[in-house]
């Protein structure tokens, strides 16, 4: 933020910005571009991460001593294209659930905006980002809820070597899926995910936020900060969502991953996992999802505001 942004007049130009239907559709469009672009960077530095924090919450006891163990096993079974497994639903699904995730962010702020008119500040509290974060995973949990449901199911395939392949790709696992118990079964865990992604939204845009509020010299803006200092508020802000989700991302990739009739849903497979692991189970998983953190979203907010910077430079 600039010197002068909290004056009447700044707060009131804005608003109005924010108002205006030609500015807040041409807003939300760029929110949505620049999201799609920054989730394809994700995927393609973390998936490898995401496969092994996946299988070391879903494989029975005992069947990896760690991370490094899971990726050992996994190259020796499949190569290293083993690794890549599921890779297919988010790389497809990511542009939507990126894109929609950073257009509900940009709309959740907007109805804060227009709810707050008499507002004496142009930025927005930590509070109302939190709140504009957690907006954001409403929406997005409808095409994240399935695509998470396909991905965990695919990369759970070769985990055992006794066993071979029971989908032949993204499609046929929605296609098997759908025979088994038509968009029920499909959507499996889709109430799991908005429970982690929820509160993990929250926490992740309004670390970013902060960050790059604290990097910020004073009187400067926080959309001219270096590479470095983007990447660094990405990287701590995907940790700061994988401190708060991770518990219910144990629940949910269960969840979706076992056999139909297991569980009656999501709570009943958290009570189950409790009572029989202990709450270090909701920690399965953590060294994977933290060492993906840092890199998969320092690349999500760097594809996001270098996708932003050139949109607002070309239109």
């Amino acid at each position: 933020m600039g010197a002068d942004d909290n004056t009447p007049a700044a707060i009131e130009d804005e608003q109005a910005k924010q108002l205006d239907p030609k500015a807040s559709a041409a807003s939300s469009v760029k929110s949505f571009l620049s999201g799609g672009f920054g989730g394809v960077s994700a995927v393609l530095v973390g998936h490898p991460f995401d496969l092994t924090k996946t299988r070391l919450q879903t494989a029975k006891e005992g069947t990896y001593t760690g991370g490094m163990d899971v990726v050992k096993k996994t190259i020796k079974a499949d190569g290293i294209k083993g690794m890549y497994r599921g890779m297919g639903p988010p790389l497809v699904g990511v542009t939507p659930i990126f894109a929609i995730s950073f257009w509900s962010y940009d709309a959740g702020k907007k109805l804060i905006y227009a709810a707050t008119p008499n507002r004496k500040t142009e930025q927005l509290s930590l509070a109302e980002l939190g709140f504009a974060g957690f907006f954001s995973a409403i929406p997005t949990t409808l095409v994240a809820g399935p695509a998470e449901r396909v991905k965990v199911l695919l990369q759970l395939q070769g985990q055992s070597s006794n066993a071979g392949p029971t989908y032949n790709g993204p499609v046929d696992v929605v296609r098997q899926l759908y025979k088994e118990g038509g968009l029920k079964s499909v959507f499996r865990g889709t109430g799991a995910t908005l429970a982690r992604d929820g509160p993990g939204s929250a926490a992740y845009f309004g670390a970013y936020e902060a960050i790059k509020r604290g990097l910020t010299p004073a009187g400067a803006d926080p959309s001219q900060l270096n590479l470095l200092h983007v990447l660094t508020a990405g990287g701590l802000a995907g940790m700061a969502m994988w401190s708060v989700a991770l518990p219910m991302d144990v629940i949910k990739s269960r969840y979706q991953g076992a056999p139909q009739g297991t569980y009656t849903g999501f709570i009943q497979c958290f009570r189950h996992t409790l009572a029989t692991e202990g709450p270090s189970s909701m920690f399965k998983g953590a060294g994977p999802a933290m060492l993906r953190a840092f890199p998969a979203n320092a690349a999500t907010f760097l594809g996001v505001e270098a996708s932003l910077k050139l949109m607002n430079q070309l239109f």
